[in-house]
Protein backbone atom coordinates (compact mmCIF):
# COMPACT_ATOMS: atom_id res chain seq x y z
CA UNK A 1 0.00 0.00 0.00
CA UNK A 2 1.44 3.59 -1.29
CA UNK A 3 1.98 6.52 1.14
CA UNK A 4 -0.44 8.28 0.16
CA UNK A 5 -3.48 5.38 0.15
CA UNK A 6 -2.78 4.64 3.66
CA UNK A 7 -3.18 8.65 4.01
CA UNK A 8 -6.57 8.55 1.95
CA UNK A 9 -7.70 5.65 4.74
CA UNK A 10 -6.28 7.07 7.66
CA UNK A 11 -8.41 10.35 6.92
CA UNK A 12 -11.17 8.41 5.97
CA UNK A 13 -11.44 6.38 9.26
CA UNK A 14 -10.57 9.63 11.15
CA UNK A 15 -13.72 11.43 9.53
CA UNK A 16 -16.29 7.99 9.36
CA UNK A 17 -15.87 7.23 12.78
CA UNK A 18 -17.58 10.39 14.39
CA UNK A 19 -19.79 10.41 11.70
CA UNK A 20 -20.59 6.27 12.13
CA UNK A 21 -20.98 6.75 16.14
CA UNK A 22 -23.22 9.48 16.09
CA UNK A 23 -26.72 7.41 15.31
CA UNK A 24 -24.81 3.51 13.84
CA UNK A 25 -28.52 1.83 14.67
CA UNK A 26 -30.33 5.08 12.47
CA UNK A 27 -27.72 4.36 9.91
CA UNK A 28 -27.71 0.53 9.82
CA UNK A 29 -31.37 0.80 9.24
CA UNK A 30 -31.67 3.40 6.52
CA UNK A 31 -29.25 1.48 4.64
CA UNK A 32 -31.91 -1.98 5.48
CA UNK A 33 -34.55 0.06 4.39
CA UNK A 34 -32.88 1.57 1.26
CA UNK A 35 -32.30 -1.84 0.31
CA UNK A 36 -35.77 -3.35 1.01
CA UNK A 37 -37.28 -0.76 -0.96
CA UNK A 38 -35.32 -1.78 -3.97
CA UNK A 39 -36.29 -5.35 -3.27
CA UNK A 40 -39.64 -5.08 -2.73
CA UNK A 41 -39.62 -2.73 -5.94
CA UNK A 42 -37.80 -6.03 -7.89
CA UNK A 43 -40.37 -8.53 -6.13
CA UNK A 44 -43.49 -6.00 -7.30
CA UNK A 45 -42.75 -6.21 -10.58
CA UNK A 46 -41.73 -9.77 -11.59
CA UNK A 47 -44.79 -10.91 -9.29
CA UNK A 48 -47.01 -8.45 -11.49
CA UNK A 49 -44.94 -10.10 -14.82
CA UNK A 50 -45.42 -13.22 -13.66
CA UNK A 51 -49.30 -13.11 -12.20
CA UNK A 52 -50.28 -11.23 -15.71
CA UNK A 53 -48.60 -13.87 -18.07
CA UNK A 54 -49.62 -17.06 -15.83
CA UNK A 55 -53.28 -15.21 -15.65
CA UNK A 56 -53.22 -14.93 -19.69
CA UNK A 57 -52.27 -18.84 -19.96
CA UNK A 58 -54.76 -20.21 -17.17
CA UNK A 59 -57.38 -18.14 -19.79
CA UNK A 60 -56.99 -20.39 -22.64
CA UNK A 61 -58.44 -23.03 -20.85
CA UNK A 62 -62.01 -22.77 -19.29
CA UNK A 63 -60.53 -25.43 -16.68
CA UNK A 64 -57.28 -23.40 -15.71
CA UNK A 65 -59.12 -20.79 -15.32
CA UNK A 66 -61.63 -22.41 -12.83
CA UNK A 67 -58.77 -23.59 -10.71
CA UNK A 68 -56.57 -20.53 -11.18
CA UNK A 69 -56.22 -18.55 -7.89
CA UNK A 70 -55.83 -14.97 -8.71
CA UNK A 71 -56.37 -13.82 -4.72
CA UNK A 72 -53.29 -15.04 -3.56
CA UNK A 73 -50.87 -13.56 -6.30
CA UNK A 74 -53.13 -9.89 -5.89
CA UNK A 75 -52.92 -9.83 -2.47
CA UNK A 76 -49.32 -10.65 -2.65
CA UNK A 77 -49.06 -7.29 -5.42
CA UNK A 78 -50.85 -4.89 -2.91
CA UNK A 79 -48.75 -5.91 -0.08
CA UNK A 80 -45.79 -5.23 -1.95
CA UNK A 81 -46.98 -1.86 -3.42
CA UNK A 82 -48.03 -0.90 -0.01
CA UNK A 83 -44.53 -2.28 1.53
CA UNK A 84 -42.54 -0.31 -0.79
CA UNK A 85 -44.36 3.04 -0.42
CA UNK A 86 -44.06 2.58 3.05
CA UNK A 87 -40.26 1.48 2.93
CA UNK A 88 -39.49 4.67 0.81
CA UNK A 89 -40.88 6.65 3.17
CA UNK A 90 -39.00 5.20 5.71
CA UNK A 91 -35.85 5.35 4.06
CA UNK A 92 -35.83 8.43 3.25
CA UNK A 93 -36.81 10.02 7.00
CA UNK A 94 -34.82 7.93 8.60
CA UNK A 95 -31.42 8.08 6.00
CA UNK A 96 -32.16 11.93 5.93
CA UNK A 97 -32.43 12.26 9.49
CA UNK A 98 -29.38 10.18 10.48
CA UNK A 99 -27.34 12.53 8.13
CA UNK A 100 -28.33 15.49 9.09
CA UNK A 101 -27.76 14.86 12.85
CA UNK A 102 -24.24 12.81 12.48
CA UNK A 103 -23.30 16.38 10.09
CA UNK A 104 -24.28 18.43 12.54
CA UNK A 105 -22.14 16.75 15.02
CA UNK A 106 -19.58 17.01 12.58
CA UNK A 107 -20.20 20.46 12.72
CA UNK A 108 -20.06 20.94 16.26
CA UNK A 109 -16.63 19.07 16.01
CA UNK A 110 -15.30 20.56 13.68
CA UNK A 111 -16.01 24.25 15.21
CA UNK A 112 -14.37 22.79 18.51
CA UNK A 113 -11.55 22.27 16.83
CA UNK A 114 -11.07 25.45 15.61
CA UNK A 115 -11.88 26.76 19.62
CA UNK A 116 -8.31 26.30 19.99
CA UNK A 117 -5.07 28.66 20.60
CA UNK A 118 -4.30 30.63 17.74
CA UNK A 119 -7.71 29.60 16.00
CA UNK A 120 -9.02 33.66 16.56
CA UNK A 121 -6.16 34.50 14.33
CA UNK A 122 -6.84 31.75 11.55
CA UNK A 123 -10.40 32.47 11.55
CA UNK A 124 -9.43 36.50 10.61
CA UNK A 125 -6.78 35.72 8.67
CA UNK A 126 -8.55 33.13 6.04
CA UNK A 127 -12.53 33.53 6.88
CA UNK A 128 -14.00 32.60 3.56
CA UNK A 129 -11.76 29.30 3.13
CA UNK A 130 -12.97 28.29 7.10
CA UNK A 131 -16.38 29.20 6.52
CA UNK A 132 -16.61 26.89 3.33
CA UNK A 133 -15.16 23.70 5.42
CA UNK A 134 -17.89 24.04 7.87
CA UNK A 135 -20.37 24.37 5.10
CA UNK A 136 -20.16 23.17 1.81
CA UNK A 137 -17.32 20.74 2.77
CA UNK A 138 -19.07 19.04 5.88
CA UNK A 139 -22.55 19.01 3.11
CA UNK A 140 -20.17 17.34 0.90
CA UNK A 141 -19.71 13.93 3.29
CA UNK A 142 -22.94 13.24 3.30
CA UNK A 143 -22.35 11.51 -0.53
CA UNK A 144 -20.33 8.77 2.08
CA UNK A 145 -23.79 8.03 3.02
CA UNK A 146 -26.79 9.07 0.74
CA UNK A 147 -25.21 8.50 -2.68
CA UNK A 148 -22.33 5.86 -2.18
CA UNK A 149 -22.93 3.66 0.74
CA UNK A 150 -26.62 3.15 1.07
CA UNK A 151 -27.31 2.83 -3.39
CA UNK A 152 -24.04 0.16 -2.77
CA UNK A 153 -26.15 -1.67 -0.78
CA UNK A 154 -29.58 -1.93 -2.14
CA UNK A 155 -27.79 -2.82 -5.32
CA UNK A 156 -26.11 -5.81 -3.80
CA UNK A 157 -29.12 -6.24 -2.43
CA UNK A 158 -30.89 -6.60 -5.78
CA UNK A 159 -27.59 -8.34 -7.37
CA UNK A 160 -28.16 -11.37 -5.09
CA UNK A 161 -32.29 -11.24 -5.39
CA UNK A 162 -32.01 -11.20 -9.45
CA UNK A 163 -29.07 -14.53 -8.66
CA UNK A 164 -31.58 -16.26 -6.34
CA UNK A 165 -34.70 -15.90 -8.41
CA UNK A 166 -32.81 -17.05 -12.38
CA UNK A 167 -30.44 -19.99 -9.85
CA UNK A 168 -33.99 -21.31 -8.52
CA UNK A 169 -34.32 -21.79 -12.89
CA UNK A 170 -30.75 -22.29 -13.24
CA UNK A 171 -27.88 -22.36 -10.98
CA UNK A 172 -25.29 -21.05 -13.56
CA UNK A 173 -27.60 -18.47 -15.09
CA UNK A 174 -28.07 -17.52 -10.99
CA UNK A 175 -24.29 -17.28 -10.71
CA UNK A 176 -23.90 -15.71 -13.84
CA UNK A 177 -26.34 -13.12 -13.99
CA UNK A 178 -25.04 -12.25 -10.30
CA UNK A 179 -21.25 -12.08 -11.08
CA UNK A 180 -22.20 -9.79 -13.81
CA UNK A 181 -24.84 -7.30 -12.00
CA UNK A 182 -21.60 -6.61 -9.43
CA UNK A 183 -18.76 -6.29 -12.01
CA UNK A 184 -20.70 -4.09 -14.70
CA UNK A 185 -22.36 -2.08 -12.19
CA UNK A 186 -19.68 -1.46 -9.38
CA UNK A 187 -16.83 -1.39 -12.17
CA UNK A 188 -19.04 1.79 -13.85
CA UNK A 189 -19.49 3.42 -10.64
CA UNK A 190 -15.50 3.03 -9.87
CA UNK A 191 -14.53 3.86 -13.78
CA UNK A 192 -16.63 6.87 -13.06
CA UNK A 193 -15.61 7.56 -9.75
CA UNK A 194 -11.74 8.17 -11.42
CA UNK A 195 -12.50 9.99 -14.29
CA UNK A 196 -14.59 12.64 -12.27
CA UNK A 197 -12.18 12.61 -9.90
CA UNK A 198 -10.33 15.56 -10.70
CA UNK A 199 -13.13 17.87 -12.28
CA UNK A 200 -15.14 17.22 -8.97
CA UNK A 201 -12.11 18.47 -7.34
CA UNK A 202 -11.39 21.40 -9.84
CA UNK A 203 -15.17 22.45 -9.10
CA UNK A 204 -14.80 21.89 -5.58
CA UNK A 205 -11.52 24.51 -5.47
CA UNK A 206 -13.01 26.47 -8.10
CA UNK A 207 -16.45 27.17 -5.87
CA UNK A 208 -14.62 28.16 -3.16
CA UNK A 209 -12.04 30.65 -5.27
CA UNK A 210 -15.48 32.11 -6.28
CA UNK A 211 -17.14 32.55 -3.13
CA UNK A 212 -13.82 34.17 -1.80
CA UNK A 213 -13.51 36.60 -4.56
CA UNK A 214 -16.68 37.56 -4.65
CA UNK A 215 -16.80 38.39 -0.88
CA UNK A 216 -13.79 40.58 -1.19
CA UNK A 217 -15.63 42.44 -4.17
CA UNK A 218 -18.60 43.10 -2.38
CA UNK A 219 -17.15 43.70 1.09
CA UNK A 220 -13.50 45.52 0.20
CA UNK A 221 -15.42 47.57 -2.61
CA UNK A 222 -14.35 50.61 -0.73
CA UNK A 223 -10.38 49.92 -0.39
CA UNK A 224 -10.58 48.22 -4.00
CA UNK A 225 -11.75 51.85 -5.68
CA UNK A 226 -9.37 53.64 -3.86
CA UNK A 227 -6.53 51.14 -4.94
CA UNK A 228 -7.65 51.09 -8.75
CA UNK A 229 -8.40 47.51 -8.43
CA UNK A 230 -12.29 46.87 -8.77
CA UNK A 231 -11.55 46.13 -12.25
CA UNK A 232 -8.86 43.25 -11.90
CA UNK A 233 -11.28 41.93 -9.07
CA UNK A 234 -14.20 41.43 -10.84
CA UNK A 235 -11.67 40.20 -13.79
CA UNK A 236 -10.66 37.90 -11.41
CA UNK A 237 -13.69 36.72 -10.14
CA UNK A 238 -14.79 36.16 -13.89
CA UNK A 239 -12.18 33.83 -14.28
CA UNK A 240 -13.03 31.96 -11.41
CA UNK A 241 -16.11 31.54 -12.91
CA UNK A 242 -15.09 30.48 -16.01
CA UNK A 243 -12.78 27.84 -14.20
CA UNK A 244 -15.80 26.83 -12.34
CA UNK A 245 -18.04 26.47 -15.70
CA UNK A 246 -15.64 24.30 -17.35
CA UNK A 247 -15.21 21.72 -14.39
CA UNK A 248 -19.03 21.45 -14.43
CA UNK A 249 -19.14 21.14 -18.03
CA UNK A 250 -16.62 18.17 -18.20
CA UNK A 251 -18.79 16.33 -15.14
CA UNK A 252 -21.87 16.54 -17.32
CA UNK A 253 -20.14 15.09 -20.16
CA UNK A 254 -18.99 12.21 -17.59
CA UNK A 255 -21.89 12.09 -16.49
CA UNK A 256 -23.73 11.26 -19.93
CA UNK A 257 -21.71 9.33 -20.80
CA UNK A 258 -22.07 6.77 -17.78
CA UNK A 259 -25.48 6.84 -18.34
CA UNK A 260 -25.11 5.72 -21.42
CA UNK A 261 -23.02 3.16 -20.44
CA UNK A 262 -25.60 1.68 -17.82
CA UNK A 263 -28.52 2.25 -20.50
CA UNK A 264 -26.22 0.11 -22.78
CA UNK A 265 -24.86 -2.51 -19.69
CA UNK A 266 -29.01 -2.10 -18.71
CA UNK A 267 -29.69 -3.52 -22.15
CA UNK A 268 -26.87 -6.38 -22.52
CA UNK A 269 -28.41 -7.79 -19.30
CA UNK A 270 -31.71 -7.97 -20.24
CA UNK A 271 -30.76 -9.56 -24.31
CA UNK A 272 -28.79 -11.99 -22.43
CA UNK A 273 -31.33 -13.02 -19.90
CA UNK A 274 -33.72 -12.88 -22.61
CA UNK A 275 -31.84 -15.43 -24.51
CA UNK A 276 -31.15 -17.68 -21.53
CA UNK A 277 -34.39 -18.01 -20.48
CA UNK A 278 -35.84 -18.43 -23.37
CA UNK A 279 -33.29 -22.07 -23.91
CA UNK A 280 -34.91 -23.06 -21.19
CA UNK A 281 -38.43 -22.33 -21.90
CA UNK A 282 -37.58 -24.52 -25.38
CA UNK A 283 -35.92 -27.32 -23.05
CA UNK A 284 -39.12 -27.02 -20.71
CA UNK A 285 -37.09 -26.57 -17.86
CA UNK A 286 -39.36 -23.57 -17.18
CA UNK A 287 -42.56 -22.38 -18.13
CA UNK A 288 -43.69 -18.72 -19.97
CA UNK A 289 -44.82 -17.23 -16.24
CA UNK A 290 -41.01 -17.70 -15.03
CA UNK A 291 -39.42 -16.44 -18.30
CA UNK A 292 -41.24 -13.18 -17.69
CA UNK A 293 -40.31 -13.03 -13.49
CA UNK A 294 -37.01 -14.06 -14.37
CA UNK A 295 -36.92 -10.87 -17.62
CA UNK A 296 -38.43 -7.94 -15.19
CA UNK A 297 -36.01 -8.80 -12.38
CA UNK A 298 -33.48 -8.60 -14.57
CA UNK A 299 -34.27 -5.16 -16.05
CA UNK A 300 -34.98 -3.74 -12.57
CA UNK A 301 -31.79 -5.03 -11.46
CA UNK A 302 -29.58 -2.91 -12.75
CA UNK A 303 -31.60 0.43 -11.73
CA UNK A 304 -29.77 0.46 -8.40
CA UNK A 305 -26.79 0.65 -9.99
CA UNK A 306 -27.54 3.59 -11.85
CA UNK A 307 -28.32 5.36 -8.69
CA UNK A 308 -24.36 5.25 -8.00
CA UNK A 309 -23.57 7.72 -10.74
CA UNK A 310 -24.82 10.54 -8.73
CA UNK A 311 -22.31 9.44 -5.57
CA UNK A 312 -19.31 8.49 -8.32
CA UNK A 313 -19.68 11.92 -9.39
CA UNK A 314 -19.56 13.52 -6.02
CA UNK A 315 -16.61 11.43 -5.13
CA UNK A 316 -13.74 13.57 -5.98
CA UNK A 317 -15.56 16.18 -3.92
CA UNK A 318 -15.81 13.91 -0.99
CA UNK A 319 -12.96 12.55 -1.27
CA UNK A 320 -11.30 16.45 -0.84
CA UNK A 321 -13.05 17.05 1.82
CA UNK A 322 -12.28 14.31 3.69
CA UNK A 323 -8.60 15.30 3.04
CA UNK A 324 -9.17 18.98 4.38
CA UNK A 325 -11.48 18.24 7.24
CA UNK A 326 -9.62 14.88 8.62
CA UNK A 327 -6.21 16.56 10.41
CA UNK A 328 -9.17 19.24 12.08
CA UNK A 329 -11.24 16.61 12.77
CA UNK A 330 -8.18 14.41 14.87
CA UNK A 331 -7.70 17.45 16.90
CA UNK A 332 -11.34 18.37 17.59
CA UNK A 333 -11.22 18.49 20.77
CA UNK A 334 -12.44 20.62 23.86
CA UNK A 335 -9.63 23.73 24.19
CA UNK A 336 -6.43 23.26 26.17
CA UNK A 337 -7.51 24.21 29.65
CA UNK A 338 -4.82 26.31 31.55
CA UNK A 339 -4.37 24.61 34.67
CA UNK A 340 -6.39 26.46 37.76
CA UNK A 341 -5.25 25.60 40.95
CA UNK A 342 -6.53 28.89 42.82
CA UNK A 343 -7.49 32.04 42.58
CA UNK A 344 -3.71 33.90 41.84
CA UNK A 345 -2.04 34.04 38.71
CA UNK A 346 1.11 32.70 38.02
CA UNK A 347 3.58 32.11 34.66
CA UNK A 348 6.91 30.15 35.17
CA UNK A 349 9.54 30.05 32.49
CA UNK A 350 6.58 30.88 29.63
CA UNK A 351 7.96 30.80 25.92
CA UNK A 352 5.75 31.61 23.47
CA UNK A 353 5.84 32.48 19.43
CA UNK A 354 3.53 33.04 17.21
CA UNK A 355 2.53 31.05 14.06
CA UNK A 356 5.16 31.85 11.13
CA UNK A 357 7.60 32.94 13.35
CA UNK A 358 11.05 31.85 14.66
CA UNK A 359 11.60 34.44 17.32
CA UNK A 360 9.70 33.59 20.69
CA UNK A 361 7.35 36.35 21.72
CA UNK A 362 7.81 35.60 25.56
CA UNK A 363 11.22 34.32 26.42
CA UNK A 364 11.09 33.01 30.28
CA UNK A 365 8.85 34.71 31.58
CA UNK A 366 7.88 34.46 35.28
CA UNK A 367 4.80 36.14 36.92
CA UNK A 368 2.86 36.27 39.94
CA UNK A 369 -0.50 38.07 40.88
CA UNK A 370 -2.37 37.87 43.65
CA UNK A 371 -5.71 37.38 43.85
CA UNK A 372 -7.79 41.22 43.85
CA UNK A 373 -4.27 42.70 42.49
CA UNK A 374 -4.60 45.53 39.87
CA UNK A 375 -1.67 45.11 37.39
CA UNK A 376 -0.43 47.45 34.18
CA UNK A 377 1.33 45.60 31.59
CA UNK A 378 3.48 48.29 29.57
CA UNK A 379 6.42 48.52 27.70
CA UNK A 380 7.00 49.27 23.68
CA UNK A 381 5.00 48.08 20.62
CA UNK A 382 5.89 44.52 20.04
CA UNK A 383 7.20 43.96 23.30
CA UNK A 384 4.94 40.89 23.96
CA UNK A 385 2.20 42.17 26.07
CA UNK A 386 -0.48 41.78 23.96
CA UNK A 387 0.77 37.89 23.87
CA UNK A 388 0.91 37.84 27.46
CA UNK A 389 -2.74 38.35 27.46
CA UNK A 390 -3.52 36.29 25.00
CA UNK A 391 -1.57 33.13 26.59
CA UNK A 392 -3.35 33.88 29.37
CA UNK A 393 -6.51 34.37 27.92
CA UNK A 394 -5.92 30.72 26.21
CA UNK A 395 -5.88 31.91 22.72
CA UNK A 396 -1.82 31.36 22.51
CA UNK A 397 -0.32 27.82 23.40
CA UNK A 398 2.93 28.50 25.16
CA UNK A 399 5.60 26.06 23.55
CA UNK A 400 6.98 26.13 27.41
CA UNK A 401 6.55 26.79 30.91
CA UNK A 402 3.32 26.55 32.87
CA UNK A 403 0.64 28.94 33.07
CA UNK A 404 -1.81 28.89 36.19
CA UNK A 405 -5.06 31.09 35.53
CA UNK A 406 -8.39 31.05 37.35
CA UNK A 407 -11.81 31.94 35.35
CA UNK A 408 -11.46 35.03 33.42
CA UNK A 409 -12.61 36.73 30.38
CA UNK A 410 -11.07 39.58 28.00
CA UNK A 411 -11.82 43.03 27.33
CA UNK A 412 -10.06 44.12 23.85
CA UNK A 413 -10.33 47.33 21.68
CA UNK A 414 -11.97 45.78 19.38
CA UNK A 415 -15.63 44.95 20.13
CA UNK A 416 -17.31 41.84 18.36
CA UNK A 417 -20.46 42.23 17.54
CA UNK A 418 -22.69 40.71 15.38
CA UNK A 419 -25.81 41.00 12.81
CA UNK A 420 -28.45 40.17 15.68
CA UNK A 421 -30.14 41.57 18.14
CA UNK A 422 -28.54 44.08 20.82
CA UNK A 423 -30.07 40.64 23.29
CA UNK A 424 -28.04 37.57 21.82
CA UNK A 425 -24.84 39.81 21.72
CA UNK A 426 -25.44 40.43 25.07
CA UNK A 427 -26.07 36.82 25.70
CA UNK A 428 -22.66 35.59 24.25
CA UNK A 429 -21.66 36.23 27.55
CA UNK A 430 -23.92 34.39 29.51
CA UNK A 431 -27.00 32.63 27.31
CA UNK A 432 -28.87 31.68 30.54
CA UNK A 433 -28.70 35.82 31.60
CA UNK A 434 -32.56 37.01 31.94
CA UNK A 435 -33.24 40.88 30.75
CA UNK A 436 -33.68 41.96 34.31
CA UNK A 437 -29.48 40.72 34.59
CA UNK A 438 -29.11 42.20 30.62
CA UNK A 439 -30.90 45.81 31.89
CA UNK A 440 -28.63 45.74 35.20
CA UNK A 441 -25.30 45.54 33.24
CA UNK A 442 -26.46 47.62 30.48
CA UNK A 443 -27.36 50.53 33.43
CA UNK A 444 -24.12 49.22 35.19
CA UNK A 445 -22.16 49.99 31.68
CA UNK A 446 -24.20 53.29 31.21
CA UNK A 447 -25.85 52.13 28.07
CA UNK A 448 -28.86 51.63 29.65
CA UNK A 449 -30.82 54.90 29.13
CA UNK A 450 -29.78 54.70 25.42
CA UNK A 451 -30.98 51.85 24.56
CA UNK A 452 -34.53 52.30 26.24
CA UNK A 453 -34.80 55.73 24.11
CA UNK A 454 -34.95 53.04 20.85
CA UNK A 455 -38.26 51.62 19.92
CA UNK A 456 -36.98 47.73 19.74
CA UNK A 457 -34.82 48.08 22.90
CA UNK A 458 -33.14 44.83 23.89
CA UNK A 459 -34.72 43.69 20.39
CA UNK A 460 -32.90 46.05 18.60
CA UNK A 461 -31.14 44.82 15.68
CA UNK A 462 -27.61 45.52 14.87
CA UNK A 463 -25.81 45.55 11.80
CA UNK A 464 -22.64 43.80 10.86
CA UNK A 465 -19.51 44.98 13.08
CA UNK A 466 -22.05 46.69 15.37
CA UNK A 467 -23.38 48.87 12.65
CA UNK A 468 -26.01 51.34 14.26
CA UNK A 469 -24.08 52.03 17.46
CA UNK A 470 -21.70 54.81 17.59
CA UNK A 471 -17.82 53.83 18.84
CA UNK A 472 -18.93 54.83 22.20
CA UNK A 473 -21.56 52.74 22.82
CA UNK A 474 -20.12 49.81 21.07
CA UNK A 475 -17.28 50.34 24.08
CA UNK A 476 -19.80 50.17 26.78
CA UNK A 477 -21.81 47.11 24.78
CA UNK A 478 -18.40 45.34 25.08
CA UNK A 479 -18.03 46.48 28.77
CA UNK A 480 -21.80 45.13 29.72
CA UNK A 481 -21.09 41.75 28.36
CA UNK A 482 -17.91 41.70 30.46
CA UNK A 483 -19.81 42.29 33.10
CA UNK A 484 -22.68 39.72 32.73
CA UNK A 485 -19.37 36.98 32.45
CA UNK A 486 -19.09 37.03 36.26
CA UNK A 487 -14.98 35.90 36.23
CA UNK A 488 -12.75 36.78 39.15
CA UNK A 489 -10.26 37.34 36.40
CA UNK A 490 -10.47 40.60 34.07
CA UNK A 491 -7.97 41.21 31.28
CA UNK A 492 -7.93 44.36 29.59
CA UNK A 493 -5.93 44.58 25.95
CA UNK A 494 -5.66 48.35 25.78
CA UNK A 495 -9.78 48.87 25.99
CA UNK A 496 -9.91 52.61 25.66
CA UNK A 497 -7.66 53.25 22.92
CA UNK A 498 -9.80 54.47 20.12
CA UNK A 499 -12.00 56.07 22.26
CA UNK A 500 -12.96 59.71 22.82
CA UNK A 501 -11.47 60.97 26.07
CA UNK A 502 -14.84 61.27 27.83
CA UNK A 503 -16.22 58.02 26.96
CA UNK A 504 -12.94 56.33 27.75
CA UNK A 505 -12.77 57.95 31.38
CA UNK A 506 -16.55 56.84 31.58
CA UNK A 507 -16.03 53.41 30.64
CA UNK A 508 -12.77 53.03 33.24
CA UNK A 509 -14.49 54.30 36.34
CA UNK A 510 -17.45 52.11 35.40
CA UNK A 511 -14.73 48.87 35.36
CA UNK A 512 -12.58 49.97 38.42
CA UNK A 513 -16.22 50.38 40.48
CA UNK A 514 -17.28 47.21 38.86
CA UNK A 515 -13.78 45.39 39.44
CA UNK A 516 -13.90 45.96 43.13
CA UNK A 517 -12.73 42.32 44.44
CA UNK A 518 -11.25 41.23 41.09
CA UNK A 519 -7.95 40.05 39.54
CA UNK A 520 -7.34 43.18 36.84
CA UNK A 521 -4.55 42.89 34.69
CA UNK A 522 -4.15 45.57 32.03
CA UNK A 523 -2.32 45.78 28.63
CA UNK A 524 -2.00 49.51 28.05
CA UNK A 525 0.44 52.63 26.48
CA UNK A 526 -1.90 55.19 28.42
CA UNK A 527 -1.76 56.54 31.66
CA UNK A 528 -5.49 56.74 32.24
CA UNK A 529 -5.71 53.13 31.77
CA UNK A 530 -2.60 52.43 33.83
CA UNK A 531 -4.03 54.84 36.75
CA UNK A 532 -6.28 51.59 37.68
CA UNK A 533 -3.67 49.53 38.76
CA UNK A 534 -1.53 49.37 42.03
CA UNK A 535 1.31 48.09 40.32
CA UNK A 536 3.20 48.43 36.96
CA UNK A 537 5.03 45.51 35.04
CA UNK A 538 7.33 46.15 32.20
CA UNK A 539 7.94 43.92 29.48
CA UNK A 540 10.65 44.27 26.87
CA UNK A 541 11.86 41.61 24.32
CA UNK A 542 9.30 39.23 25.89
CA UNK A 543 11.26 39.72 29.06
CA UNK A 544 10.24 41.11 32.63
CA UNK A 545 12.25 44.01 33.37
CA UNK A 546 10.55 45.86 35.66
CA UNK A 547 8.39 45.47 38.79
CA UNK A 548 6.91 48.65 40.40
CA UNK A 549 4.56 49.21 43.15
CA UNK A 550 2.17 52.11 43.77
CA UNK A 551 3.46 54.78 46.33
CA UNK A 552 7.19 54.51 44.60
CA UNK A 553 9.27 57.02 43.13
CA UNK A 554 9.78 54.66 40.37
CA UNK A 555 5.86 54.00 39.95
CA UNK A 556 5.15 57.08 39.90
CA UNK A 557 7.92 57.82 36.70
CA UNK A 558 6.60 54.94 35.42
CA UNK A 559 3.02 56.56 35.21
CA UNK A 560 4.39 59.70 34.00
CA UNK A 561 6.49 58.24 31.20
CA UNK A 562 3.46 56.72 29.43
CA UNK A 563 1.08 58.10 27.04
CA UNK A 564 -1.10 61.31 28.12
CA UNK A 565 -5.02 61.02 27.97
Amino acid sequence: MTRARHRRLRDLRTVLQPFIANAPRRLALGAALGALTVLMGMALLGLSGWFITATALAGLSATTAVVFDVFMPSAGIRLLALGRTGARYGERLVTHDATFAALADLRERLFRGWARPEAARALMARPARLLFRLTADIDALESLYLRLAVPAIAALGAALLAGVVTGFMNLWLGLALTAWLLMSGWGIALWLTRQARPHAMRRAQATELLRARAVDLVSGQTELAMAGRLDAQREALAAADQRLARAELALNRLDVRAGAVYSMAGTLTLVAVLLAVGALVGEGAIGAPAAALALLVALTATEPFAALRRGALEAGRTWLAVHRLAPRMADAVSPVALAATGPDVALHEVYATHAGSATPALQGLSLRIAAGERVALVGPSGAGKSTLLAVLAGEIAPTQGDVHVPSHCLLTQRSEVFQDSLRDNLRLADASADDARLWSVLEAAGLAGEVRATSGGLDTLLGEGGLGLSGGQLRRLALARLLLRDAPFWLLDEATEAVDTVTAHDVLRRVAARAEGRTLLIATHLRREAALADRLIRIEHGRLVADLHRSTPAFDAALRALRPD
